[in-house]
């Protein structure tokens, strides 16, 4: 049954010669960059997802949670920690289960961390034991590099490896920057303005006025408010 799955599909390469050049310049050249570019947008997010904790976690206590600073430093320290361990299998797996199965899988995967921090952080009661987890699961994301490096070794010829290789850990480095970047963005910028979101304010006092800005939630009447008192000259 296996073998004749195996025959019936499409994407598998039953005759893959990269070292032959006639080969090479009819077929594999345009297969490899296929992949190649696939294994960046791939490896990029997985980096960004790795690097999670080092921009969310300074925001933290900023938002109603009590960490001490040890407990920051432990959270943006796991991600690297469990994710240079999983290198190791990682390496592996493509051989296992094949470089489209497992690029599929191990990115796929890295949506349940970002799910379980969105909404971890939005009980300020959440035990620092959960986020412990999350962050050791963000390191599944780092050891995707090394799935990720030896699956493209093996669609390009020698003398190509090692512009290949530079050009997907390269860019996929660059989830790191990419992550600094739009986490505060996301953090800080209203971007979901459009579905209604609006600032109130509020007057009242007979010796000044307290403005009261609430950040409405989605048209809801519930928001974070802070008051501020405008001292009025008499």
């Amino acid at each position: 049954m296996a073998l004749q799955n195996e025959k019936n599909n499409r994407y598998l390469l039953r005759d893959w010669k990269p070292e032959n050049p006639t080969f090479w310049e009819n077929k594999g050249k345009h297969i490899a960059r296929r992949n190649l570019w696939i294994s960046v947008s791939c490896l990029l997010l997985a980096f960004c997802v790795w690097m999670l904790f080092s921009a969310v976690t300074v925001n933290l206590n900023k938002i109603g949670f009590n960490f001490t600073t040890d407990q920051l430093f432990l959270l943006t320290a796991l991600p690297s920690v469990s994710g240079a361990l999983l290198r190791v299998p990682y390496s592996f797996m493509v051989p296992i289960f094949g470089g489209r199965r497992w690029t599929v899988f191990s990115t796929a995967i890295l949506i349940i961390p970002c799910v379980w921090l969105g909404i971890a952080v939005q009980n300020p009661n959440t035990p620092f034991g959960i986020f412990i987890v999350i962050a050791l699961l963000c390191g599944f994301a780092g050891a995707n590099f090394a799935s990720s490096m030896g699956n493209i070794s093996f669609f390009f010829p020698k003398a190509k490896q090692g512009s290949a290789l530079g050009i997907n850990g390269g860019l996929g480095n660059l989830g790191v920057s990419v992550m600094q970047l739009v986490a505060p963005l996301v953090i800080f910028v209203p971007v979901f303005a459009f579905l209604g979101g609006q600032w109130r304010t509020a007057k009242a006092g007979r010796f000044g006025d307290v403005a009261g800005e609430c950040r409405m939630d989605l048209g809801t009447a519930t928001g974070d408010c802070h008051d501020r008192r405008l001292v009025r000259d008499e």
